[in-house]
């Protein structure tokens, strides 16, 4: 690409945005040019990180005119304002899951990318692994049978003290207004949208389990159920409190699926399956649907439906009750 698009980094709140200027610096179609924080001392540290400019006026940076577009990593409870912001500013988003704090903030930021003709992506990874299009292909070929029960795991030990200081999980992590949520809002969407890619996107029930191993503020340790109308069970495990290899477990009536990361092993009726490399990363897709002038329908379909679900998941928990999905 002879012109690459020119991008923003939006806030260094979330641990990931490092990642996401790494990517925007890498790609060989865009460009990092700035960084924005409401907190200055944060944004100059990442502006400084990356050799780019650091601004604390957003307003003025949306309204650069050779500014493409941005990545969202703001505190997740800024999400709409940051995003509607932006679009109406022009700006094409790809932004850190969850999308939004509510379905109808998710709504609204779609509304309003569609209205403004700018590309929404948001970044749901998982979805675009080699063992994700492996195990998509052995459920198509109906080699398991009819789906009975579901298993996906994803945990880290971030929020557990090392050596007299609070684990590598930044405090600002467990903020409830900030973050939402804690370890199945934010790491749990990753097993959240493989059940519901697996499984199926909308459950009957969702009835939910959190606790605090760390107790620094939010949940640390979460397992979530999803009951579905065709008797299937999905169980979702998060934590922010041990480390341990991701896993997928899938049961029907004709055979079992194990998939781990730990070798990269996915093992079909107990025989090893080959697991091809990643498709293009959504960061890429986001790019390509810039340039292409195409919508990620799937992806802004799926980010939607992973917002009602954590919204759900986190109404189950706080009132011990199952949660009837809708």
């Amino acid at each position: 690409m002879s012109n690459p698009l020119k991008i923003a980094t939006l806030s260094f709140w979330h641990v990931h945005a490092g990642d996401y200027s790494k990517q925007a610096q890498a790609h060989p179609g865009t460009e990092l040019v700035a960084v924005w924080d409401d907190d200055a001392e944060r944004g100059r540290a990442g502006a400084e990180q990356f050799g780019v400019e650091y601004t604390g006026d957003l307003d003025a940076l949306l309204a650069r005119d050779d500014l493409d577009g941005v990545v969202i990593t703001t505190p997740t409870d800024a999400h709409r304002d940051v995003m509607v912001k932006a679009a109406q500013a022009g700006k094409h988003i790809y932004t850190e899951k969850v999308l939004a704090p509510t379905v109808a903030e998710a709504e609204e930021i779609v509304a309003a990318t569609d209205a403004a003709g700018v590309k929404l992506t948001v970044s749901l990874p998982r979805l675009a692994h080699g063992y994700t299009t492996a195990i998509r292909e052995v459920l198509d070929k109906g080699t398991l049978g009819r789906l009975t029960y579901g298993r996906v795991r994803l945990s880290h030990d971030g929020a557990i003290p090392r050596d007299g200081k609070e684990g590598w999980l930044p405090q600002r992590f467990f903020e409830p207004k900030a973050a939402i949520g804690g370890a199945l809002t934010d790491l749990g969407c990753h097993p959240v949208y493989l059940t519901q890619l697996f499984l199926g996107a909308h459950p009957e029930t969702v009835s939910a389990t959190y606790r605090s191993v760390a107790a620094r503020g939010l949940e640390d340790n979460a397992v979530v159920v999803a009951g579905y109308g065709d008797q299937k069970i999905g169980v979702i495990e998060a934590g922010f409190a041990s480390g341990n290899p991701f896993t997928i477990e899938l049961f029907g009536t004709d055979g079992t699926l194990t998939y781990t990361d730990r070798g990269n092993v996915l093992l079909v009726n107990g025989e090893q399956v080959d697991v091809p490399e990643h498709s293009p990363d959504p960061f890429a897709q986001w790019v390509g649907h810039i340039t292409d002038g195409t919508r990620a329908d799937d992806n802004i379909e799926r980010a939607v439906e992973l917002t009602r679900f954590v919204v759900a998941a986190n109404a189950a928990a706080e009132t011990n009750r199952v949660i009837s999905y809708s």
